[in-house]
């Protein structure tokens, strides 16, 4: 008896079966070859990027680069009223204009002048501006939001509107200033003019420079001062360290990289004060106040030196260019700690 003969009737093929699987499998898909679409649309989405930052960097330039460049170009000329306003070519002087400025007494003496009035500003801003970071700590959440509230409202107040409030203050007959150290503290100030003494005239602009710095320092250091650990705090407690020394050993070292962004930018904006000087003596300073940026400004508009402002701008943003070389290390170190 032969094996086919020994199938069972109406049992399965095994063969059949295969055959059947076979034929239910799809059909192999043909993709059909890249004709070189695929690659332009890779080429376009890498461009996009540069493609949308684009229109602002060309604003950047045309705001920052190209004033900057002409600038450079201009102190090394001699240009006047006369070449600025019927564009005759500028007379090329080399370095006169900054070997003039450099051998004038009265550069340096705005540079000492306003260093000192820089540094006053810098370190009376940091110091009321953590202490106030401090306090909203420790306050209520109602009572932190009003108080936020008040700073950038403070903050948003234009310059022009905080000089006048400021000048109505420390006014010789009506302003509150004299009537409080009178009234209240038994100072003879009444009808005392601040203005006299350009020492007490410098503590009014400084105020108003101070007061308009302290929001942003302030806000900014509570930020930082909520990612302090308050684990580490309690544990410096629990092992007997006083207020102080939980600041100096716990705190303090965590909010430090913000602190000397913030003392950073302080300094270079408070190095280049003009407008609350100009303002606060009704546009015609005594050469008393006479600061860098306003030194700059009356070589440039009341000598008609264009060339000489400047080289006097260019030699401030040398003096500054260290400052912003540290500026931008904290702000690398705080991308790496991040």
């Amino acid at each position: 008896m032969s094996a086919a003969e020994l199938k069972t009737p109406g049992g399965p093929d095994p063969q059949a079966a295969a055959t059947s699987v076979a034929d239910q499998r799809p059909a192999e898909v043909h993709e059909p070859k890249s004709s070189g679409g695929g690659g332009r649309r890779r080429r376009k989405g890498a461009l996009l990027p540069y493609l949308l930052i684009g229109p602002t960097v060309i604003a950047i330039g045309a705001v920052f680069v190209w004033p900057l460049i002409k600038t450079v170009i201009m102190s090394f000329q001699d240009v006047g009223r006369k070449e600025l306003w019927f564009g005759t070519d500028p007379e090329w002087v080399g370095f006169e204009q900054f070997e003039n400025i450099l051998a004038d007494g009265a550069f340096w003496d705005s540079v000492v002048l306003t260093v000192v009035f820089m540094i006053a500003c810098v370190v009376t801003t940091l110091v009321i501006g953590l202490a106030i970071a401090l306090a909203m700590q420790r306050m209520s959440t109602w009572a932190r939001l009003m108080l936020t509230g008040a700073l950038i409202a403070a903050w948003s107040i234009p310059l022009l509107v905080a000089a006048s409030i400021f000048r109505w203050l420390s006014d010789s007959d009506y302003g509150v200033i004299n009537m409080v150290l009178s009234k209240y503290l038994g100072l003879d100030f009444q009808g005392h003019n601040w203005w006299l003494d350009y020492k007490q005239g410098f503590l009014i602009i400084g105020a108003v420079v101070v007061w308009g710095a302290i929001p942003f320092v302030a806000v900014t250091l509570y930020a930082a001062l909520t990612q302090v650990p308050k684990e580490l705090e309690e544990a410096a407690a629990i092992d007997g360290v006083n207020a102080f020394g939980n600041f100096r050993y716990v705190t303090f070292p965590v909010i430090k990289p913000v602190f000397q962004m913030v003392a950073t930018l302080s300094v270079i904006w408070d190095f280049n004060v003009l407008g609350q000087v100009w303002l606060m003596r009704g546009s015609k300073p005594e050469p008393e106040y006479e600061i860098i940026g306003l030194y700059a400004f009356n070589k440039a508009f009341e000598s008609n030196s264009f060339s000489q402002g400047a080289a006097i701008s260019l030699i401030t943003v040398l003096l500054l260019s260290g400052v912003a070389v540290y500026y931008l290390r904290q702000l690398l170190k705080i991308g790496e700690v991040d």
